[in-house]
């Protein structure tokens, strides 16, 4: 995971650009995480889309979504959403079921080889992780755990930059 590493910020620095750079810094913390998280995607057998082991977590996490949430969840289009579908449940990865009160209504569920497949990534990850963890000293690690808790309860909105293409491949 060697990027280029930001200069650290300086005390005679503005507010404004200490957090920037600091953004600058989470930017690419985020890129390094991503390639990790491909990786980890790419060593494991079947090889997916990066979109498809997404909708594979989000179904896992919430399996109370049907194909039109899975759809607004991925910000994508139903047709789309329901081929991604149709490939995940080829792979044996994904399950269909069709509620008894309402056949319209279709319940999303990670089979038994989908969460072996999502497990499996997850320890791949983790393999990677831990190497770049061993890099850290004692303190670097005791302020990412201090850190990271935040950061995940973080309000992140998407929406607030640039317009988005929700119309890519899955």
């Amino acid at each position: 995971m060697g990027c280029e590493q930001a200069p650290h910020a300086r005390e005679d620095q503005t507010p404004q650009a200490t957090e920037h750079l600091v953004v600058r810094q989470m930017v690419d913390a985020v890129e390094n995480l991503v390639m990790v998280w491909f990786a980890a995607i790419e060593d494991v057998t079947p090889r997916l889309p990066a979109r498809q082991v997404r909708a594979l977590r989000i179904v896992r996490r919430r399996p109370e979504l049907n194909l039109t949430a899975l759809a607004e969840h991925l910000e994508i289009g139903l047709p789309t959403a329901s081929r991604l579908c149709d490939r995940l449940e080829a792979a044996g990865l994904l399950q269909r079921n069709v509620q008894p009160g309402d056949r319209r209504e279709v319940q999303l569920v990670v089979t038994a080889h989908g969460r072996r497949f999502l497990a499996e990534v997850t320890d791949r990850m983790s393999v990677y992780l831990t190497s770049a963890l061993d890099g850290l000293s004692a303190g670097q690690r005791k302020a990412l755990e201090e850190i990271l808790p935040a950061f995940q309860e973080a309000p992140i909105r998407a929406d607030t930059g640039p317009e988005r293409d929700t119309r890519a491949e899955d």
